[in-house]
């Protein structure tokens, strides 16, 4: 039987990265990339929908270690896609890489202090550690709810996750059926060849217009070299992030008229816009919305798309029906309804034999879980660009692997303390959020088990707090 140090499982955005600093920091450690696809790219290659683009700025998207050079920072997926394969490629990350390697179960055994990791049609591999890095949703299938009269619409209906090039829209009516980033993506592109485009929500969001590029990272280009620009930008997005999150907390009613305002003054010639784009929830109670350089409300100004809010009564055979005995007429209808959380990437877990249940488990330091040896899992900020945590998590990830190697230790494993209440992982309102959270596992109220979504001290927590804690069993 194959064994390696640390299998990483995925080859996305997150798993390259860890594979990056496992190279760099934990050089010897024999690893390999099992991805359950047969290409490079998590999301950026799974996700083909017509202006698929990154919904946070690339200086803090983008690796802390290889500099974003694009002068575009809303990009779109391609260049993401391309940005991560170069990456891949220069490490030589790409050649441990093993396609078609899908995680099905892990077992944990104490008697040998090791993982037997199977994989679907293959040998499986024994590993001392194992680390996750396979995003947080389902990537069979996205959420799309039991719509009544869906089998009546005569038209094609189709969920973004399931994009395919063959799907026709132009000189079309189209119905999007969401107001979330995916939604607020499509609607200028599909409007751009559609005879026109409606998004239908339920609700309307907050969303916030930035240029595609940043003036400052550019003018910070053409004085420092590419890696200082780089790093300054990413601090100052960073902080800029962070402010603007503590400053939407502590004032929720100045946030919210910041942002409806600059909405509205830019849709003040279209009708309704403040029923359409005044939200009942406080800002960053769900993730903000991205629109680079106001395309969205550009495509409403120019009348090649319209917002309704309202609910669906029922598909009909050339559209949709709503509460209000409105109908939209439709040949192509979008459901960007969403995402279905898939927590540790649907592999099951195994200690000593016992089935281990995530929604019984505690989060430790973001990056495990109570009463699971040997495993850490990539994950992201709601609140900021996802892979901010996910370098983290690799640098705390490679001190532990160091620190058990210097001290000859052969396992770690949270235990979770009894006195520590517990709270939900996620402080969220967003529907797949909420559908999700009876099956994840909890955070705790102090630390090291808080989730804090503080890029700065996690920074802390992560990259130069101790290793050694009370929380963390080392044998």
């Amino acid at each position: 039987m194959e064994q390696l140090d640390v299998p990483i499982v995925g080859a996305g955005l997150s798993g390259i990265g860890a594979a990056h600093f496992l190279q760099s920091r934990c050089p010897g450690k024999r690893y390999a990339i099992l991805e359950g696809r047969e290409r490079l790219g998590g999301t950026w290659d799974l996700f083909r929908y017509p202006g698929i683009r990154s919904d946070s700025d690339m200086y803090t998207l983008g690796y802390s270690f290889k500099p974003w050079t694009n002068p575009q920072a809303i990009a779109d997926g391609p260049s993401i896609l391309a940005y991560i394969r170069e990456t891949a490629e220069s490490a030589g990350i790409d050649r441990q890489i093993r396609y078609g390697h899908r995680v099905v179960r892990a077992r944990w055994s104490s008697a040998d202090a090791r993982w037997l990791v199977d994989i679907a049609g293959k040998p499986p591999i024994a590993c001392r550690f194992l680390y996750l890095c396979s995003g947080y949703y389902n990537y069979e299938s996205g959420y799309s709810p039991a719509f009544p009269g869906r089998e009546r619409f005569a038209g094609q209906i189709v969920h973004p996750q399931h994009w395919t090039d063959d799907i026709a829209y132009a000189g079309k009516r189209v119905v999007v059926i969401g107001s979330g980033a995916t939604a607020v993506t499509l609607v200028p592109e599909l409007a751009k060849q559609a005879a026109h485009v409606t998004m239908l929500q339920r609700s309307p969001t907050y969303i916030i217009s930035l240029p595609s590029r940043d003036p400052i990272a550019d003018w910070l280009r053409e004085q420092l070299p590419a890696r200082s620009a780089y790093a300054v930008t990413r601090w100052k997005n960073v902080l800029l992030t962070m402010g603007f999150y503590q400053y939407a907390r502590r004032f929720p009613a100045r946030a919210k008229r910041l942002l409806v305002s600059g909405t509205l003054k830019e849709l003040r010639d279209v009708p309704d816009a403040a029923l359409h784009f005044t939200p009942s929830y406080n800002v960053w109670d769900q993730r903000l919305c991205l629109v680079p350089d106001g395309d969205l409300f550009h495509a409403l100004r120019s009348g090649r798309a319209s917002v309704a809010t309202d609910h669906i009564a029922s598909f009909t055979e050339d559209g949709i029906a709503l509460t209000s005995g409105a109908h939209l007429p439709a040949d192509l209808i979008v459901t960007a309804t969403g995402l279905q959380l898939q927590f540790f990437g649907g592999v099951a877990f195994e200690v000593d034999g016992e089935h281990i249940e995530p929604a019984r488990t505690m989060v430790y330091k973001g990056s495990m879980v109570s009463g699971v040896p040997n495993l850490a899992f990539a994950s992201g900020y709601t609140n900021a660009s996802w892979t901010l945590k996910c370098d983290l998590t690799a640098m705390f990830v490679c001190r532990l692997l160091a620190h058990m190697d210097r001290h000859n230790y052969t396992r770690c494993v949270p235990r979770r303390d009894a006195r520590v209440g517990e709270l939900p992982l996620l402080d969220f309102s967003s529907g797949y959020i909420q559908r999700a959270l009876p099956t994840l596992p909890k955070q705790g109220a102090a630390r090291p088990w808080r989730l804090y979504q503080n890029y700065a001290l996690d920074r802390v927590m992560l990259e130069r707090g101790p290793i050694d804690d009370a929380a963390l069993e080392l044998s």
